[in-house]
């Protein structure tokens, strides 16, 4: 059996991966993942094969990218919206796992994980650095700046967070009360 993984696959953490466009040659591999969910984030529609795939899995296809798309809006490449509806929904442990998609797995889902990663506090040259090594020459500043001004207020915290998260968010807290501690 061959498993052919996505072009641009990879995992983000435990439960949620990233990858571009699936395609028959993907199927026996994205199968070994046992996904619940599929989240696509361009306005491409999927092919009949791969709705197909998703509906003999049982694997739920969320396609944000043909309900939020928005282009051309100022100087943002995706909508604010799109974002922060697929955080929420990565975000939501019931979800998982989860493969978050773009047409190319390179612009939105850069974006996506990205501003994921600024909501796990990563600073932002690691971001960059991530989203560079997925996006190779084909890296665009536009979305760089768009990870780095979006706002995380907007997202709403869903109750069943993945462990992943929680553990992250209690290890900074421990941190800032240590270092509240050692300030003079």
């Amino acid at each position: 059996m061959l498993l052919t993984p996505p072009h641009h696959f990879g995992t983000v953490e435990k439960g949620v991966y990233r990858s571009d466009m699936l395609r028959p040659s993907h199927f026996t591999f994205i199968r070994s993942l046992r996904l619940k969910t599929v989240l696509v984030l361009s306005p491409e529609v999927t092919t009949r094969a791969v709705t197909n795939f998703l509906e003999e899995n049982n694997i739920r296809l969320v396609h944000l990218g043909l309900k939020v798309w928005k282009p051309n809006i100022g100087w943002r490449p995706v909508s604010e919206e799109l974002i922060k509806d697929g955080l929420e929904l990565v975000l939501d442990v019931a979800n998982h796992p989860i493969l978050v998609m773009c047409t190319s797995g390179i612009h939105e889902t850069g974006m996506f994980v990205g501003c994921l990663r600024k909501l796990q506090n990563w600073n932002f040259c690691s971001i960059v650095v991530e989203y560079r090594s997925y996006a190779g020459n084909k890296a665009r500043y536009v979305n760089e700046q768009f990870i780095e001004l979006f706002d995380m207020d907007l997202i709403t915290f869903p109750k069943n967070l993945p462990y992943w998260f929680i553990e992250q968010r209690r290890l900074l807290e421990e941190e800032e009360k240590e270092e509240e501690l050692t300030q003079p």
